[in-house]
């Protein structure tokens, strides 16, 4: 199966000019928990999550209505292309410790987002051995060290 058969294609990107509340209220319209940032031209130049809004904004005392996302986003971006194969984007999110890739074209522009979501909704496509590495991956668990 490839990125393509399980990303979401409807994707709210923001510009890095964008303040934290306005993203933090987009995504709450949105029910999402990460968006990724774009140039003018749509070409990914970082993400900013949830989490990030917490612990880079509120944490540290930044006004939201004044400080833009470019000052809290992540910049160097694990992204995946949409005709890659799934499992190679879960092995990424995996290595990587992420929920959520971007998916971009040749040029770096996004297209779709690819979430551990996704791949648990697709999960009667795909591996289950390897859906369950991949959440274990990405959150940091190790089943054997459990059942010790």
């Amino acid at each position: 199966m490839k990125v393509k058969d399980c990303m979401c294609t409807e994707v709210c990107c923001v510009k890095a000019e964008t303040k934290i509340n306005e993203v933090a209220k987009l995504m709450s319209q949105n029910h999402i928990g990460s968006v990724p940032v774009c140039d003018a031209n749509n070409c990914l130049c970082g993400i900013v999550t949830d989490r990030d809004i917490i612990l880079r904004t509120i944490a540290c005392d930044k006004d939201v209505k004044s400080t833009p996302v470019s000052d809290i986003m992540s910049t160097n971006v694990c992204t995946c292309e949409q005709d890659e194969d799934i499992a190679n984007a879960e092995n990424k999110m995996g290595t990587n410790k992420v929920r959520r890739l971007p998916v971009c074209d040749s040029n770096k522009k996004v297209i779709g987002i690819l979430t551990l979501g996704d791949i648990a909704q697709n999960r009667a496509q795909l591996d289950d051995k390897e859906i369950c590495i991949t959440f274990e991956d990405v959150c940091d668990c190790d089943t054997n060290k459990n059942a010790e």
